[in-house]
């Protein structure tokens, strides 16, 4: 793998592209093992039929905690981590200006190299979610397990890649990856394409969360704030304390789509800065029933401001 330059072009967000129906997606959690025995591919094949079912009956089974972008026979199951790391993906696109479709390709590369979590460890001296190498000048290993950093390392690479946004998506990724078998990412092309348009905000209030865990701990907006501008860049945003309300985090995003991805960044790193209310578009996400998914809130005096508290 090759480190790179910067500089990218902007494009309209685009929709999710076309699945067939009775499609379900569902990432795996863990990176894959090769070869499976009889007995565990019979395992396998019941669960998939279970889920199925499942999900044919709009009544998902949302047990322990987990996150899910999208509705109906589309949508993605993730684990906690891995929606966190889709959310910063598509927020660091916004700080690169980089087009839906290069999130799209960053999430393919992402599904095939990691499953969408960040390890601390893989081939040879590869780590992070990219897989991304030290030795072949992608930067040190510390900064590589940041997925901010290791977002847009990818980003700067991809916007080298001459006519990506022409290419097909597994194409545009083994131009960054240089992986051993480049024909891999084709595989993840249609979860890749769901999670751009639920992540990038293209699909309103497509994310949330839910947690078995106990209470979330007090809210540290001060450090949400600076991940958040981190990842997005820099963002209107401002603390806010109403008498007898709790402390809140105020974002004025410039446009729907950055807000509804922005609401998805913060539903998903809930856990990480005691984030139990986010409020947006006359919708609300509450940690408390967070497998509810967004419910309509009536009382929010300002729905072009993201809440959060």
């Amino acid at each position: 793998m090759l480190a790179a330059g910067a500089g990218a072009g902007d494009s309209p967000e685009v929709p999710r592209e076309s699945t067939p129906a009775g499609t379900v997606f569902a990432v795996p959690t863990k990176p894959r093992r090769r070869g499976l025995t009889p007995g565990i591919l019979l395992a396998v094949i019941a669960l998939a039929v279970t889920g199925y079912l499942v999900l044919r009956q709009a009544k998902p089974l949302l047990t322990g905690s987990g996150c899910q972008a999208g509705t109906g026979l589309a949508a993605v199951s993730l684990d906690p981590e891995q929606a966190a790391i889709a959310a910063t993906i598509a927020g660091v696109a916004h700080q690169r200006a980089m087009p839906p479709r290069a999130v799209m390709v960053a999430y393919a590369a992402a599904l095939q190299e990691s499953h969408l979590h960040n390890l601390s460890y893989g081939d040879r001296d590869s780590v992070g979610v990219f897989q991304q190498r030290p030795s072949e000048g992608w930067g040190p290993a510390a900064k590589l397990k940041d997925p901010v950093y290791a977002s847009s390392k990818f980003f700067r690479a991809l916007a080298t890649v001459p006519d990506y946004l022409h290419k097909p998506v597994y194409k545009a990724a083994q131009a960054v990856q240089h992986s051993a078998d480049g024909y891999a990412y084709i595989q993840y092309q249609p979860e890749a394409s769901a999670l751009t348009a639920d992540f990038t905000g293209s699909s309103a209030h497509a994310v949330w969360c839910w947690s078995a865990a106990g209470d979330p701990a007090r809210a540290d907006l001060t450090a949400a704030r600076r991940a958040l501008a981190a990842t997005f860049g820099p963002m209107r945003s401002h603390r806010a304390a109403t008498p007898g309300d709790a402390p809140a985090m105020l974002v004025r995003p410039p446009r729907p789509a950055l807000g509804w991805a922005v609401a998805a960044w913060l539903v998903t790193h809930a856990r990480s800065y005691g984030i139990h209310d986010v409020r947006y578009g006359g919708l609300q996400w509450q940690e408390a029933s967070g497998s509810s998914g967004w419910t309509r809130d009536k009382g929010q005096a300002q729905p072009d401001v993201i809440r959060a508290s």
